[in-house]
């Protein structure tokens, strides 16, 4: 199933779903959005502390990823469902399924070229052929038996992995270790025009969410709902190197 058909299945009967709060109407901040969202303190409590993992938010089809663009790709993308305009398939292009790991790349979306946050949901299949065909960044002797296998494979694969630390809402990193990948070639356009279910511009949630951590007030800040991505296919476990 193509993002474009999934979408058609969900068009009967679906509803709008906001923040996971409920606030007055004089209180509200940013548009509703679709992305379910929970309370940062009650989050950190339930998520690990160490080690590596996926933290997404996902149902049994979709999942989401993040990525910041200046206006005249992300605009695009946010009106068009897909990428396009300004958006260049012939370079790699970076998506991270944690939300705070992006407000760490994009500094809450202030950082110039970076101004448009977009949730980007894609097939719960796709993000699985993406895992499967990662290749880490950088050579690890458990997986390779010397350094020219590792770059055979980073030559033949399309996916680049990388796991890095985990960041809190100021930015600080956290021992738990947060992914990323690299997209390029055939995976990359599949990513931008066949597998998308839904893109949504989350900047004014982002703006609004970042004056909680300004203020340095992390019991009212919200952000999107996340647990740990389950990998099922061992081999493909042992490959990315999760705990």
């Amino acid at each position: 199933m193509s993002g474009e058909e999934w979408k058609r299945s969900q068009q009967v009967g679906r509803s709008t779903r906001s923040h996971s709060r409920s606030v007055p109407s004089d209180q509200m901040g940013p548009p509703r959005m679709n992305l379910q969202t929970e309370p940062y303190l009650t989050q950190a409590a339930r998520w690990p502390s160490s080690g590596r993992h996926i933290l997404a938010q996902f149902d049994d089809q979709s999942v989401v990823v993040y990525q910041a663009y200046r206006p005249s790709i992300g605009d695009f993308a946010a009106e068009h469902g897909h990428f396009g305009g300004g958006f260049k398939l012939t370079r790699m292009s970076w998506i991270k399924p944690n939300f705070l790991w992006m407000m760490y790349r994009c500094g809450w979306a202030t950082k110039e070229g970076q101004e448009v946050v977009l949730a980007v949901r894609i097939l719960r299949t796709a993000l699985d052929t993406i895992l499967a065909q990662a290749v880490h960044s950088t050579f690890q002797p458990t997986l390779y038996t010397d350094d020219e296998a590792w770059k055979k494979a980073v030559a033949s694969s399309d996916v680049r992995l990388q796991f890095d630390p985990d960041h809190d809402p100021y930015g600080a990193p956290v021992e738990r270790r947060a992914i990323q990948l690299g997209l390029r070639g055939d995976v990359l356009v599949r990513y931008a025009k066949e597998w998308i279910v839904g893109i949504e511009d989350i900047s004014a949630f982002v703006h609004e969410q970042h004056e909680h951590v300004i203020g340095r007030h992390l019991a009212e800040l919200w952000t999107p709902r996340e647990d740990v991505y389950p990998v099922e296919d061992q081999a493909v476990r042992n490959r990315l190197g999760l705990s």
